[in-house]
């Protein structure tokens, strides 16, 4: 056929042959591109009502818009009858090709079926089963892209019954054991094929193997493959049970949905050594206050937050943050419940009663599996014995626990950030107004830390609180580039007291990432965490940055330590949405941010965050619905103003003047984040031009995730194919390239 035109397609070469037809390269006339034809069996579709059934197929699978899926451009049929389908031409191998050179590294492996993992929950969520899942079938293009290949076809042959007498439908060595049986099959077989590739990706061959159809067909409803580790010797434990669970014989102890095993693969992906392992594992609930006038509810729960702190400097011991043990504070929950729920073994209660300047404080360590009393004490004093008496008590836990200061630890236990009692009160109650996120809060913060800075004189952990001050200023809306200056100027002068300021470093780190300088704002926070390892606010902050620059192997751990460490916080459960978002995996990002909306329903960015997700799932219908009935439309919240602006693109009301308002505007345009979204609902609107333009001023604000902007972000489906978008994707792929973790 070479030479020849077939419709408005010139075939060039013969690419390939097979069970399912002969493949060619060939040029679209029209629209002058390279594509791939396919030709099928004339048996195939010589029945009417198979070939009916192979249009209705071929329709659906062409629906499957997904990156990690062959487009199809169209389904033809040849002047004597002869069906085609036309696809797209990828540069690559197979991963039979790629396999046929030997076992692929662990890693390549595990990147590989992510994505294939990824195409098939699109066609799965869709009802679509692939029913031919094999290394035959998947395209690695030259820069790493997976692409399934065949989608329909099996069924078809199926249908059609067109084998070799006793052959079933499939290639024998991946098929599931319903399949070989000749059952009805459903997304579960296409886990057990995968399982196959996985096996044959590390090890060179199948698990199955036998001279014949017949044989191979026993093998796999009778035997168990011979275990990986007889292959090789760096295959993890898990490695081997995510296998073998995707070749359960019987589907329903399988892996029942193509999710959570991608779930256990990106797990096993991830870093192990991040972060050192936690042995021994506590939650202080909020210390009550029983003063008199119970006015001093700050002091206790600063007590108890420096306890935390101290605690955390104990790299043996996982210590639950302050944002989740604040949710307990009046829990009537027995220890039990606590430990539980929380997954520590120990909880530290206690009082606190202050009359003028003197104190009286009292704690317990319970082992929470059994209600024991490990230690209990009671502290008198005054108010300048404050941190003596937290220090005792945070060694009485270390000794109760049979923990080990290193002389690092046991120096930084000792140390007095803050020397005196009255100014550490200011930092406490000023701590207390910046989680507040309001105007009149960061006004009395701001007082509080200069009352602080007049009593003691300079200071640097009072002067990286107000540049923290500043910066929730510029974070919440408020006079940003007047207060941005200001907390580059506290930082600063933190820094001339403190040169390792950890606080000092977590500022710098916060003011580079809302510039965009992501690869700076790593650096400081990375600074910050070394000298504090357990600081809820440093982990979340660079596991967002990882996140967002396309990194999210690198912000994976630190998810997982801070969901450790803050399981009641709803930023916990919105940044691992937030980095499963940009990495492509929306359904478990919808979980992860659905979950943080039930925890604080009327946060805006949680509400705004799972209405986008909801729009990406589950339609544009149910995300408006769910916006009419959790946004205040009327609202200057930046989050509610994309809400309202994400809606109207679900809906296709080009009429966004209400939206892009001044002050909107000189928002979005001051974040790399917002102004990408911008760009999305652009896009989703047919605006390529407005799209583009907030694209690239998204890319250079920092928007660098050449991942998601090239391949995972639906809604930027629109202008893939504009020559401004793919000039503008080379400069993000060399910027992402060129990112150092």
């Amino acid at each position: 056929m070479i030479g020849q035109t077939v419709s408005h397609y010139r075939i060039l070469e013969k690419l390939g042959e097979g069970g399912m037809g002969v493949v060619y390269k060939a040029e679209d006339t029209k629209l002058k591109r390279i594509v791939a034809l396919k030709f099928l069996p004339p048996a195939l579709t010589r029945d009417p009502e198979a070939k009916e059934r192979f249009i209705q197929e071929a329709q659906s699978a062409s629906a499957l818009d997904h990156p990690n899926i062959c487009t199809i451009h169209e389904i033809g049929e040849t002047k004597d009858g002869q069906m085609f389908i036309c696809m797209a031409r990828y540069e690559g191998e197979t991963l039979k090709e790629k396999i046929e050179r030997g076992p692929l590294e662990l890693d390549e492996a595990l990147d590989i079926v992510v994505q294939i993992c990824r195409g098939l929950a699109k066609a799965h969520e869709r009802g679509i089963v692939h029913r031919d899942i094999k290394a035959a079938n998947v395209m690695v293009t030259g820069d790493g892209v997976v692409k399934l290949l065949d989608f329909g076809l099996a069924k078809l042959a199926g249908q059609a019954r067109l084998t070799r007498t006793g052959a079933t439908v499939g290639t024998a060595a991946y098929m599931s054991p319903e399949q070989a049986r000749g059952e009805d099959v459903d997304h579960r077989s296409d886990i057990w094929s995968l399982g196959v590739m996985l096996y044959e990706m590390v090890t060179g061959g199948v698990p199955f193997k036998g001279g014949h159809e017949q044989a191979v067909i026993y093998m796999i409803l009778n035997e168990d493959p011979t275990p990986l580790g007889a292959f090789r010797a760096d295959i993890p434990d898990a490695f081997q049970g995510i296998v073998t669970k995707a070749l359960e014989k019987d589907r329903g102890t399988r892996y029942q949905n193509i999710q959570t095993l991608m779930g256990d693969l990106i797990a096993l992906s991830a870093p192990s050594a991040s972060l050192p392992e936690q042995k021994k594992s506590i939650v202080v609930l909020p210390f009550e206050d029983i003063s008199p006038g119970r006015d001093n509810e700050y002091f206790s729960d600063g007590l108890t937050e420096e306890i935390i702190t101290d605690l955390s400097k104990i790299g043996e011991m996982r210590v639950i943050s302050r944002s989740s043990a604040m949710v307990l504070k009046g829990t009537r929950k027995s220890t039990k419940t606590i430990g539980r729920e929380l997954n520590v073994q120990y909880v530290l209660e206690g009082s606190v009663r202050k009359a003028g300047n003197k104190l009286r404080i009292t704690a317990q360590l319970i082992d929470a599996t059994n209600d024991a009393y490990l230690w209990a004490d009671k502290y008198s004093g005054t108010l300048d014995d404050v941190f003596d008496i937290q220090e005792r008590v945070s060694r009485a836990i270390v000794g109760s626990l049979k923990l080990r200061f290193s002389p690092e630890q046991d120096r930084r236990m000792a140390e007095r950030p803050i020397p005196n009692v009255h100014a550490y009160e200011c930092y406490l109650r000023a701590k207390r107004e910046i989680g507040l996120f309001t105007e009149d809060g960061l006004e009395r913060a701001l007082r509080y830390l200069q009352n602080g800075l007049d009593i003691v004189g300079a200071n640097a952990v009072l002067y990286a609180g107000m540049g923290y001050v500043y910066w929730q200023y510029v974070n919440i809306g408020i006079k940003q580039e007047d207060y941005l200056n200001s907390a580059a100027e506290s930082a600063t002068k933190a820094f001339e007291l403190d040169p390792e300021s950890a606080e000092g470093h977590f500022v710098l780190g916060l003011i580079a990432y809302d510039a965009g300088q992501h690869q700076q704002a790593v650096r400081h926070l990375k600074k910050a965490l070394a000298v504090n390892p357990n600081d809820p606010d440093t982990l979340i902050w660079l596991a967002t940055a990882y996140s967002q620059v396309g990194r999210v192997s690198a912000a994976d751990p630190l998810i997982n330590r801070l969901l450790e460490m803050a399981p009641l916080n709803s930023f916990s459960y919105a940044k691992q949405g937030v980095a499963r978002y940009y990495d492509g995996r929306f359904d478990l990002a919808l979980e992860s941010t659905l979950k943080s909306h039930q925890m604080e329903p009327k946060n805006p960015a949680w509400v705004y965050w799972s209405a986008l997700l909801l729009g990406i799932q589950r339609g544009a219908e149910v995300s408006v619905s769910f916006i009419d009935d959790n946004v205040d439309l009327n609202s200057k919240n930046i989050f509610a103003q994309l809400s309202v602006f994400l809606k109207k693109a679900l809906r296709g009301d080009d009429d966004v003047s209400d939206v892009m308002r001044d002050d909107f505007v000189a928002t979005a345009r001051r974040d790399f984040q917002y102004s990408g979204f911008v760009a999305d609902f652009y896009a989703l609107l047919g605006h390529k031009t407005e799209s583009l333009d907030w694209l690239e001023h998204a890319v250079g604000r920092g928007f660098i995730n050449y991942p998601f902007l090239y391949q995972y972000d639906p809604l930027l489906e629109n202008i893939r194919g504009e020559e401004r978008f793919k000039k503008l994707m080379e400069r993000v792929k060399y910027e992402w390239e060129n990112f150092e973790v």
